[in-house]
């Protein structure tokens, strides 16, 4: 659990950099860079790079795009979303965690579902506790999500963490009371609500990585690596204090 923390302490500052630096204009090229420079500067591995053939430090995933989004020239504008998704990887452990960041005043919807889907992440943080089954978890993501007019995804998951990167059990954001996985002390996991506002088909880009949503509609991203513990959880990937906006 300390060695995922270090790890999930270096994720949680590559967030807080990037967030002062997403501005109109800036490439998603330049954040990467910034995120692998920070990452080994910090005696860390970025965890994404060169997994499965994966060529880049971090996720970045603009509006539609819903997870697995290529940094490249692409310039972000006022009122664009980014998700940024990353991992580090150190002595022997990886941490992953994502956030989505807005670039300037977002439109009242898109905003709101930016909020949503943290909301989804923080219930979800105060609900994980031993014994508890996942599907209790995952039937309160999805219903808060429908709530507020929202869409979880439906073929993407969390997922269990430690020595790999993805390691089980998968984590759905949708499901039943009672059903899937029970959570035990010791456990570690990766959450990660994903909602969108339109439908939740979503289909891959000719790279093989991006995923978008079918209809264009935009999609947010949050997520958290947790240790079970004895009275509930903790985060090992910083507090959410950064691209509040």
């Amino acid at each position: 659990m300390e060695k995922i923390a270090r790890a999930g302490d270096i994720v949680s500052e590559v967030f807080q950099v990037l967030a002062r630096q997403a501005r109109p204009g800036i490439r998603t090229a330049q954040l990467d860079k910034l995120a692998e420079e920070l990452i080994i500067k910090r005696g860390a591995i970025p965890s994404f790079k060169g997994y499965r053939g994966y060529p880049y430090t971090t996720c970045l995933s603009v509006n539609e795009q819903v997870v697995h989004g290529f940094p490249g020239e692409r310039q972000l504008l006022p009122g664009d979303i980014v998700g940024v998704d990353v991992g580090a990887f150190l002595n022997g452990y990886h941490a992953d965690a994502a956030t989505t960041i807005a670039i300037g005043p977002l439109d009242q919807g898109v905003s709101k579902l930016v909020q949503t889907t943290r909301d989804c992440l923080a219930l979800a943080v105060s609900m994980v506790r031993p014994g508890i089954y996942w599907g209790d978890v995952a039937e309160a993501i999805e219903q808060k999500a429908v709530q507020n007019g929202f869409e979880v995804i439906h073929d993407l998951f969390g997922h269990g963490i430690g020595q790999k990167l993805h390691e089980d059990p998968l984590l759905p954001n949708f499901g039943k009371k009672g059903t899937g996985p029970r959570l035990k002390e010791g456990m570690i996991i990766a959450v990660e609500p994903m909602l969108v506002m339109g439908d939740y088909e979503i289909e891959i880009l000719a790279d093989g990585w991006t995923i978008v949503t079918k209809d264009g509609k935009w999609s947010a991203h949050e997520e958290h690596t947790l240790a079970i513990t004895r009275d509930g959880c903790r985060i090992l990937t910083g507090q959410r204090n950064y691209g509040e906006q």
